[in-house]
């Protein structure tokens, strides 16, 4: 399958896969009809999803499954109305319609909108109304389905909603009962390359929700993601913990992973629990795992020595960059080497830690192949090694690269601050060693201006996780009548350890060794827990925006 998009897929070191790797794209490419289907007409036995839950539920589907089944849910949308160019709305866990909705939608050229089942009524109306929206599926849990509900009376281009599950409210249809009803049979509804195929909203930790577009080409530039990062394997079981309505699925839930032809572990649990997934780790004998760098810290917590990691060939992170001393403990605990990897909603992978060159605990290591990534000033112009720059896509006008989104939909003001030069700015921080590994700053909205320093809360937060009453932290700008800004610390201990004056200052005292004395948080709050955004990502904003109220 991949010899279909690449001109090379194998690469003798990290420096030819920069060189050489090349990229075919199709005409008319399809995703849903020329991966998946295309699977199934090589295989009808070749396994491509493995659904599991909590209560030792498991139910494998091959792709030839997944063709009929997206078949009669392609035929099930047209008989809604539901056309090509139309936007449908998922809000659908981790069932198995997960996946036969979003090639389903691809099939019929509908747009797919991801969301997250933790939305409120209010945040359902924003999406809605500003994708317009015409049919909403959702799963039957009965607090979502209330606001859902509730939403639709102010969502004015919404004609259809849809539940999976029982419990059906009468003003929705239900999605499993019709879907029996229908043919498997469809013929192929001609697409273009550039035609939309995907909307994520961004997660909105610096502002409101932004609509992030992505046409069919999408799926092809995560094969740099799947198959050079997470390093999937061919009929392998590979599970990356994210919910269906975030762009983490799509980096590991189902494009590069299928063209790379692994199975998808599809983990549909109600709430994270660090044991339950260290249990079915072991149970499934996953090949590959990634998983945001929240998880790695509390698994970190728990007696690693209880569980088999024996059949993991290669794990990773992304989401959040990853403490020194998390990736260090974890590697001590089962022998596993987490490789880091960088990227956003709006790409594929852009810097990951590749075969070819050794890893630097806390760095995100190198560029991709195919994306000129690069770092810029305010200015536009190129720093040197050393200075912290913003992270850049280069050269656009030269070559855009497979992965990259078209553009943030009806938002003028964000693609122009986005787009500039020949370059997009993805908004994060970094700096680069003489040896070209990346190391994350912070977005540029997070670094701290204190005396005249500039201090990426990454590195202040990476010292401080090592003191080990530290279970998360959050580092922050706080207003200072002096010095202008000052380093907050908000943290929440791990278990055993109890707030105190003392522990404060044994905290900023032991920054002080780990790092830059200057750097040290000057102000050190205890908390319960830290506010986060629907899909796990720290919102330092809030804590900025409650430190100034």
């Amino acid at each position: 399958m991949l010899e279909k998009f690449l001109t090379k897929t194998e690469f003798d070191s990290y420096e030819q896969f920069k060189k050489e790797y090349a990229v075919t794209v199709p005409d008319n490419f399809n995703f849903a009809y020329d991966v998946v289907d295309g699977w199934a007409k090589l295989d009808k036995e070749k396994k491509a999803l493995l659904w599991c839950d909590d209560f030792g539920h498991r139910k494998s589907f091959t792709f030839y499954d997944l063709m009929l089944l997206s078949n009669k849910a392609a035929n099930l949308f047209l008989s809604k109305g539901i056309k090509k160019g139309d936007r449908v709305m998922l809000m659908l866990k981790q069932r198995p319609e997960t996946w036969v909705c979003f090639l389903a939608l691809h099939k019929i050229g509908a747009v797919c909108i991801p969301a997250t089942y933790q939305l409120t009524a209010k945040d359902i109306v924003y999406r809605c109304n500003s994708a317009n929206v015409r049919m909403v599926l959702s799963v039957d849990d009965k607090e979502l389905v209330d606001y859902i509900l509730a939403a639709l009376e102010s969502c004015k281009t919404v004609s259809h909603y849809g539940v999976v599950g029982d419990g059906i409210p009468p003003s929705a249809f239900d999605f499993r009962a019709e879907l029996e009803g229908m043919s498997d049979e469809l013929e192929r509804i001609p697409n273009e390359n550039t035609d939309p195929m995907l909307m994520y909203f961004s997660s909105g930790t610096t502002g409101m929700p932004k609509m992030i577009l992505h046409n069919y080409t999408y799926p092809i530039g995560h094969i740099l993601t799947a198959k050079y990062w997470q390093r999937v394997i061919d009929g392998g079981l590979h599970l990356t913990m994210s919910d269906s309505g975030w762009a983490k699925f799509a980096w590991g839930k189902i494009y590069g992973q299928w063209i790379c032809g692994a199975v998808i572990v599809a983990y549909d649990n109600e709430k994270f629990n660090a044991k339950n997934t260290l249990e079915l780790i072991s149970e499934l004998k996953i090949d590959t795992f990634c998983a945001p760098a929240t998880i790695f810290r509390f698994f970190i917590k728990e007696d690693l020595s209880k569980y088999d990691f024996s059949s993991i060939k290669h794990c990773c992170v992304a989401g959040e960059p990853l403490n020194a001393e998390v990736f260090n403990r974890f590697k001590e605990y089962t022998g596993l080497t987490i490789t880091e990897g960088f990227g956003q909603s709006e790409t594929p992978v852009l810097l990951a830690n590749f075969e070819g060159f050794p890893i630097k605990p806390g760095s995100m290591g190198k560029p991709t192949a195919d994306f000129d990534v690069d770092l810029v000033d305010e200015d536009g112009n190129s720093c040197e090694d050393g200075v912290v720059g913003s992270i850049v896509v280069r050269n656009l006008d030269k070559h855009y690269p497979c992965g990259l989104f078209q553009c943030y939909y009806g938002d003028d003001a964000a693609n122009a601050k986005a787009f500039r030069k020949d370059f997009y700015d993805t908004g994060d921080m970094a700096w680069r060693d003489s040896d070209g590994y990346y190391w994350f700053e912070g977005r540029s909205d997070d670094v701290i201006k204190c005396s005249g320093y500039r201090i990426g809360p990454f590195e202040v937060e990476s010292a401080i996780m090592t003191h080990p009453s530290v279970l998360e932290c959050a580092v922050t700008a706080a207003p200072d009548p002096v010095r202008g800004q000052v380093v907050k610390a908000t943290i929440v201990l791990a278990r055993g350890f109890t707030a105190s004056d003392e522990l404060k200052k044994e905290i900023q005292n032991h920054v002080k060794h780990v790092t830059a004395p200057y750097k040290y948080p000057r102000i050190v709050e205890f908390v319960d827990e830290l506010p986060k955004t629907a899909s796990g990502k720290i919102m330092r904003k809030k804590i900025r925006n409650d430190d100034n109220a």
